[in-house]
Formats: structure tokens, sequence, C-alpha cells
């Protein structure tokens, strides 16, 4: 227990459901990683939506992130949701850059670890594409993928279109939401919003 905690204080800290089939930080972000030298800092809030008898989970999370390179960054977080916490990291390739549509892919992973239930791991892979609709404003969609439960004698995956906007409120500060279309039984739909900040 104290290990876990060292853990989540070092990464930061908040949230993500209980559902079995959950999102765990959503996508939030354009095909564009991190500025070279630069971090980031993300905040959102996350409602995941059940389905039939389930109930609706609403909780938070936040990741911080580094620009390595011009095209490559990595993110950690840490979510929490009823009972529930979510662990993980990524790293994004800038694949096609500075065209009239971006190309990214990002891969990762994350464990999932339940008060009171059977902890697991999982990977994820996602392909970001993204282009300016106004000088401000971004558009944003990405094909997410789940796999869950690795190790385990269960298994399942999540995959989601997520369709989002990123909007520059200044240098260092945008704003990002999106909605998480489920595709499979095993996702549930989601929605998100929130804060990225930059600074070096």
């Amino acid at each position: 227990m104290r290990v876990r905690s060292c853990l989540l204080l070092a990464v930061c800290v908040l949230g993500l459901p209980t559902l079995a089939q959950a999102q765990d930080f959503g996508v939030l972000q354009s095909a564009e990683t991190i500025n070279k030298g630069n971090f980031k800092l993300r905040f959102n809030p996350l409602v995941v939506f059940g389905r039939g008898e389930e109930s609706n989970e609403a909780g938070v999370a936040i990741l911080a992130g580094y620009g390595f390179t011009p095209s490559f960054d990595l993110e950690g977080g840490v979510a929490f949701y009823d009972g529930v916490t979510f662990l993980g990291a990524n790293a994004e390739f800038w694949v096609l850059k500075h065209r009239p549509v971006d190309i990214s892919i990002a891969g990762g992973f994350h464990g999932r670890f339940v008060e009171s239930g059977d902890d697991y791991s999982g990977i994820d892979l996602t392909f970001l594409a993204s282009g300016n609709v106004a000088p401000r404003l971004e558009l944003y969609g990405g094909l997410d993928f789940g796999f869950e439960a690795l190790g385990k004698d269960f298994d399942y995956t999540t995959i989601h279109l997520v369709p989002g906007i990123e909007y520059k409120i200044n240098e260092n500060i945008d704003l990002v939401a999106e909605f998480g279309i489920a595709l499979n039984d095993d996702s549930r739909h989601y929605l998100t919003g929130g804060l990225a900040i930059y600074f070096r």
C-alpha cells in the first residue's frame, strides 16, 4: 500500500471508473507532439456512460509530459474513479507533420488497481489525425484501442472513435474536449474536456 501511494504521488494524481470496460485517461490531444524541451500538464474530468443497468461514472485524470524531440514525446499520468485507480504512460511519434492533416501514433501501457477486485494491466494504441480550421482552433480524430487484462484468465478490447477539438486560449494553455464513441460491446461512450498547460 505504501509503495502504491508513493507511485501515485510521483506521477501526480486523480481519476477513473469502476466500470470493468472503462476508458482510462481519454485521448485529448491533436496529432502534434509536445514541443522539444517543453513540459505539459493536463487536467481533465471525464464521464463514462453506463450501458443498460450500469450507472454512469465520473472522475478526473492528471497527466504530465515532456517533448524530447520535434516529433517525439512521453506522457504519464494517473486517474481515479470510485474504488479504481489507473496508472499509465505513453509515447507519441508525429509521423506526418506540417501538412493540411497531421498524423501521429501513440502507444503505451496502463495498470488498473482495484480496492476490492483483481488488478490487471493493459496496452494502449492510438492513431490520431488533426488539422487547423481556424488560427486558434484545431479539430482532431482518433481511433483508440485498449487491450485489457493482460496475463489474466479473462481479457477484452476497448475500441473508441474519438472526435475532438483543441482551442488555443493563449501560447501556453489549450482547451481540449472530446466525445469517445464506443465501437464494440466491451467499450463505453465517454465525454471529457479539460486544460493542457505548456511550460519550459
